[in-house]
């Protein structure tokens, strides 16, 4: 027996009136745009659809305490969310939101076929440069970013721990069969522990890669949320250490705070001084032995490029992995001849493009595997 599908385009908009009605500014655009980034996250993820919406909807901190209640009773009968989502516990499980069955009702109907025309406007948005993007594009983008999930590289440690295969472990083998006074029983296996390495990200905010910055701190927002071993610094005229800024779960907030924290906001760039000035008060002394090190960076260097070219192989030497994420990486006739980029690259594991949402998804693939 089969189940007619639901169509999930009337929840959503149901849920946008139903702001609407509850004196949230709601206008069409910001309506499209939250059926795009739902459509992108995942109708079954409560969260990201919560997150999407709050981003895409609320025009002001005078709109989020309405969408937490309109947000509630719509989708979470139980009444716990913003009570969890306040104290830090992770949001209830609530039934998922229904999902458009391609078979049953999928292309019927003149609802279906707008979310599939969102659906794609979405998708053409994920390989957009973001420099090139408006105002109402860039909210969107935003919303987006929730759909992000890195995943920590690992490492191998000392210490081993108990598993249904790998190594025989013959003490606790023998142990085992000293306890059953000398039967035979099952074999004790082990492997070495796993623990995940650290990320460091070092992200350019001079002024040429100024159209880039806010999406790159939105990216390391999500590292950072995702990672507690995450570190987050910007480079220009100096060095700013900007993780705990962007501990703030709300990623609107994180970068208005991480904003506030950086003197040097699309100023000149002195790349090989704020590398070395990293290395010496952070890096040698351990943050990023044995890590991954991400540079986001156009490679336009105003100082001395042989210093960068000097501060890149020391970082190479003591980091496990390091990536440089250029936004002009893979476009038309790009090619990396800059003075910076030029010395840089032969102390660089993986060099990869850094414009789109598209690409940040890859990278979060290269850094998970690095």
């Amino acid at each position: 027996m089969t189940h007619a599908a639901i169509d999930p385009l009337p929840v959503l908009l149901g849920f946008t009136r139903a702001l609407k009605a509850a004196g949230v500014p709601v206008t069409p655009d910001r309506a499209h745009g939250f059926v795009e980034a739902t459509a992108l996250v995942g109708l079954g993820d409560q969260q990201a659809t919560y997150w999407a919406g709050r981003a895409t909807l609320c025009a002001g901190p005078d709109d989020l305490a309405r969408y937490d209640q309109v947000f509630e009773a719509w989708f979470d009968p139980r009444g716990e969310l913003p009570r969890r989502r306040e104290s830090g516990l992770p949001m209830p499980a609530a039934p998922a939101l229904p999902t458009v069955d391609a078979q049953e009702g999928g292309d019927g109907g003149e609802e279906g076929e707008a979310l599939r025309a969102a659906a794609t406007t979405t998708d053409v948005l994920r390989h957009r440069d973001v420099a090139s993007l408006d105002a109402g594009e860039r909210q969107r983008l935003a919303a987006m970013f929730a759909g992000l999930r890195p995943t920590a590289p690992v490492r191998r440690t000392a210490r081993h721990e108990r598993w249904h295969r790998g190594r025989l472990d013959a003490s606790r083998t023998m142990r085992d069969s000293l306890r059953r006074m000398g039967e035979p029983g099952e074999l004790a296996w082990r492997r070495r522990r796993l623990r995940p390495r650290r990320v460091v990200l070092l992200v350019d905010v001079s002024g040429s890669m100024s159209a880039y910055a806010d999406a790159l701190l939105r990216l390391s927002h999500r590292f950072v949320a995702t990672q507690p071993r995450a570190e987050v610094f910007t480079l220009g005229t100096r060095l700013t250490h900007v993780t705990r800024a962007l501990r703030h779960r709300d990623p609107d907030r994180a970068l208005i705070a991480a904003g506030d924290a950086v003197p040097d906001w699309s100023g000149g760039t002195r790349l090989g001084e704020t590398l070395r000035v990293f290395l010496d008060r952070w890096g040698q002394r351990g943050m990023a032995r044995g890590s991954v090190v991400v540079v986001f960076s156009d490679g336009w260097e105003r100082g001395d490029a042989a210093l960068l070219g000097e501060q890149m192989a020391r970082l190479h030497r003591i980091a496990h992995h390091v990536v440089w994420v250029n936004p002009h990486r893979g476009k038309p006739g790009y090619a990396p001849v800059q003075q910076g980029i030029a010395a840089a690259l032969p102390h660089v594991d993986d060099f990869v493009a850094g414009h789109s949402l598209a690409t940040f998804e890859e990278l979060v693939e290269v850094v998970g595997r690095a």
